[in-house]
C-alpha cells in the first residue's frame, strides 16, 4: 500500500471507532459555533501561494528594477586605488594626518602614533561622456562609465569585517536576521520554475561571513540563498543515487509530499512548506542545473569579453582562495547573467579577498584585474541582451581602507590600509539607477563624507524602492515586532537622487 495511503486508512478507522463516543457531536457543536463566530473554522488547505511561496508576487509600487546581481568584494577595496582621486593625499605623502582627525578613533590594526598619510600610486583619468574618474587599473570598468551610478559618501557602523557584513547584508550587525536577498525574494517570489529564486556564486576566499552573509534568518528557509558551484556538478548531493530510475524517485516524492501536507494541516508551520518548496524545487532542478552550467552554447566572442580563460597572474605575495580564481569570477560573472535570463530573482556574486593590510600595491592591482574585465562585461552583455534596464547590478564591500598607511607595532614600513567605515565607495549600473552619475563627496584626506552621506541602511531602502517595495512595508512579525531590512532604530531614507 502508498505509505500515504495507508496512513490516512489508519486515521479513517480512528475516526470511525471514536465518532460513537460523542466525535459527532462534537463536530456538530463545533459547526454551531463556528455558525455564530464563537469558533474559529478549520483551517483550510494550503493556498497556492503557500505551497508555492517563490510564486511571483505584486510589489508595493511600480518597480524600476525586476532582478539583481549583487556582487560583494570581500575584505574592503581601498577606494584611494580604484575609484576616489584625492590629490591631497600625494601633497601630504608620509606626513601625520591632523589631530582632528584621528583623536579618539578606535582602529582594527593600526599604531595611530606611527602611521602617517600613504599616497595611492595608481593615477586617475576621467572617461565617457559623464567624465567619471576611474583608476587606471580599471580600464574595462572605464568603458561602462556612462551606465555606472557610483556612491563616494557611503558610511557603516561598523569596523570590522563579520560585524560590517551583517550590516551591509542584513542591516544590523546581528546574527540570524535575513539578509536583502532573502527580503527581495520574500516580497516579490521568483519567475524561475525551475531554479531558485537567490542564488549565490562564490570564488577566491569567499566571505569571512560565510552563510551569513546570504542567510534567510527569521524568514522561512525558502528564501534562503542557494550555492551553486562554478564547475563540477551545480549542487552537491542533487543528482539521484546510482541505479535509482526517475520514476522511482517522482513517486518517493509524491509520498512524500502527501505526508508532509497532512503535516502541516496538523502544525501550520511554514517550515513545512518549505521543505515541500524545496524537494519539488530540487527534482526540477536535476534538470535544469547541469543545463545552466553548461556554457557550451555561449559564443567564443563571448566567453573572451568575460575572460572565462584567463590565468591568473604570478605574483609575489601570499594569495587564499587557492589557484583559477580568474576563471572562477568569470565563469560566475557569466552564470550570473544565464541566471537572471531563467527568471532568478537574485544573484549573489561573492569574491575574496580585498583586505589588504600588506601586500597592497602588488595584491590590489591582482583583484582589481581578476573583477575588472568580467564585471564590464556583465554590465555590456546585459545592455546588448536589452536586460539591463531591468536587471540591477550593485558591486559593494563592508567598509573601505584608511588614508593611513597601516603600521604595526612590530613594522618600519607600511604595506597596506586599515579597514574604514566612515567613508567608502560602492557602484551600481542598470535597474533604474542613475546613468554617468558621481553621489557624495568626502573630505580632501577621503576621512568622511562632507556632501550627500548615504549610510548602509539609506542604501538597502533604496534597493528596496527600485524594486516597487517600500522598506517600512516589507515586513516580517518575528519576537513580537514586525521586522524589516532596515534598522528599526534608526531612521533610513530612499536616497532619490541615486534614481534615473
Amino acid at each position: 500500500m502508498h505509505p500515504a495511503a495507508e496512513r490516512f486508512e489508519h486515521t479513517r478507522r480512528e475516526f470511525l471507532m471514536r465518532a460513537g463516543s460523542g466525535g459527532m457531536g462534537l463536530a456538530a457543536l463545533t459547526h454551531l459555533l463556528c455558525s455564530d463566530g464563537l469558533a474559529a473554522p478549520a483551517p483550510a488547505s494550503p493556498s497556492p501561494d503557500q505551497i508555492n511561496p517563490l510564486a511571483p508576487k505584486p510589489p508595493h509600487a511600480t518597480p524600476r528594477a525586476k532582478r539583481c546581481i549583487f556582487i560583494f568584494l570581500d575584505g574592503g577595496p581601498s577606494q584611494f586605488e580604484l575609484f576616489e582621486r584625492k590629490p591631497k593625499l600625494l601633497e601630504m605623502d608620509g606626513k601625520k594626518l591632523p589631530d582632528s582627525f584621528v583623536k579618539d578613533v578606535r582602529f582594527a590594526f593600526l599604531d595611530r602614533d606611527k602611521s602617517t598619510v600613504t599616497a595611492p600610486k595608481p593615477g586617475f583619468r576621467k572617461h565617457g561622456e559623464c567624465g567619471m574618474e576611474l583608476s587606471e587599473l580599471l580600464p574595462h570598468l572605464a568603458t561602462c562609465v556612462d551606465e555606472m551610478c557610483m556612491i563616494h559618501s557611503m558610511h557603516t557602523d561598523q569596523f570590522n569585517h563579520h560585524p560590517a557584513q551583517l550590516i551591509l547584508h542584513n542591516g544590523r550587525p546581528e546574527l540570524g536576521r535575513p539578509t536583502i536577498g532573502s527580503w527581495i525574494t520574500y516580497g516579490l517570489g521568483s519567475e524561475s520554475q525551475d531554479l531558485p529564486g537567490y542564488v549565490v556564486l562564490a570564488s577566491g576566499r569567499g566571505a569571512s561571513g560565510g552563510a551569513t552573509n546570504w542567510t534567510s534568518g527569521f524568514l522561512p528557509s525558502t528564501y534562503e540563498g542557494v550555492v551553486f558551484r562554478g564547475q563540477g556538478e551545480p549542487v552537491l548531493n542533487l543528482k539521484n543515487p546510482e541505479g535509482l530510475p526517475a520514476h522511482l524517485r517522482r513517486a518517493g516524492l509524491d509520498a512524500l509530499r502527501e505526508l508532509n501536507e497532512a503535516h502541516y494541516q496538523r502544525l501550520k508551520d511554514p517550515e513545512i512548506l518549505s521543505r515541500i518548496t524545496s524537494y519539488e524545487l530540487a527534482f526540477r532542478m536535476q534538470t535544469a542545473a547541469p543545463e545552466l552550467a553548461d556554457l557550451s552554447g555561449e559564443t567564443r566572442r563571448t566567453l573572451d569579453a568575460y575572460g572565462v580563460d584567463r590565468e591568473d597572474p604570478v605574483i609575489k605575495a601570499e594569495r587564499p582562495g587557492g589557484p583559477n580564481q580568474y576563471r572562477a569570477f568569470a565563469t560566475n560573472c557569466l552564470l550570473a547573467r544565464r541566471l537572471i535570463e531563467r527568471g532568478v530573482r537574485f544573484v549573489h556574486l561573492v569574491q575574496g579577498t580585498w583586505d589588504h593590510h600588506q601586500g597592497l600595491d602588488v595584491e590590489l592591482p591582482f583583484n582589481a584585474r581578476l573583477c575588472d574585465q568580467p564585471i564590464a562585461a556583465l554590465i555590456r552583455d546585459l545592455k546588448q541582451r536589452g536586460l539591463l534596464d531591468e536587471t540591477l547590478v550593485v558591486v559593494a564591500s563592508e567598509f573601505g581602507r584608511t588614508p593611513l598607511g597601516e603600521y604595526k607595532k612590530d613594522q618600519t614600513i607600511s604595506t597596506g590600509r586599515d579597514h574604514h567605515p566612515y567613508a567608502f565607495t560602492i557602484f551600481m549600473a542598470g535597474g533604474g539607477v542613475r546613468k554617468g552619475y558621481v553621489h557624495g563627496e568626502t573630505d580632501e584626506f577621503g576621512w568622511a563624507p562632507i556632501r550627500d552621506p548615504v549610510h548602509v541602511n539609506d542604501l538597502q531602502a533604496t534597493l528596496l524602492h527600485l524594486f516597487g517595495l517600500d522598506h517600512l512595508r516589507l515586513t516580517y512579525r518575528f519576537q513580537g515586532l514586525d521586522q524589516r531590512l532596515t534598522s528599526i532604530t534608526r531612521e533610513s531614507n530612499v536616497v532619490e537622487a541615486l534614481l534615473a
